[in-house]
């Protein structure tokens, strides 16, 4: 088992990048409606349109893509900040502040794709959380206390 944190760190930057272009390809990737019920569904999602106040007015599927624009979003913005402070070699008390937060938020998107989603995203954010477990667990402060 690797006892670097640094090795770790990169897993979930790694893991962040793949889940990141894995979730792009999903919001352009268009699936077919396999029956008739799921015609409907689709036709639904895409034009039944919700007065949400204040002149809003969208669709179900809109709502969900800007969802997966935010998520796609989370995953960069959470990959840059990693591979920035790796890259600067940022002082192992910030790098522990960083892992938790990572470790915290993405344990959170863990749960909540594991209970409202399928198996890839399951998969995916299990795998980011559990190295940034991984990374916390192995970090050690300069003097070698963790």
């Amino acid at each position: 088992m690797m006892k670097n944190y640094t090795f770790w760190l990169k897993s979930g930057i790694f893991f962040q990048f793949l889940t990141g272009i894995f979730h792009s390809l999903s919001l352009v990737a268009s699936p077919k409606p396999a029956n008739e019920t799921e015609t409907k569904l689709f036709d639904l999602m895409d034009n039944y349109k919700f007065d949400l106040g204040g002149g809003y007015v969208r669709s179900m599927n809109d709502l969900m893509t800007s969802f997966s624009i935010c998520f796609t979003l989370l995953l960069l913005f959470g990959l840059s900040l990693n591979w920035f402070l790796l890259k600067k070699q940022a002082d192992t008390a910030i790098m522990k502040g960083v892992i938790w937060i990572n470790l915290v938020v993405f344990s959170t998107c863990f749960v909540a794709m594991a209970s409202l989603t399928f198996l890839p995203p399951i998969i995916c954010t299990g795998l980011i959380a559990f190295s940034f477990l991984m990374a916390l667990v192995t970090i050690r402060n300069k003097n070698g206390e963790i």
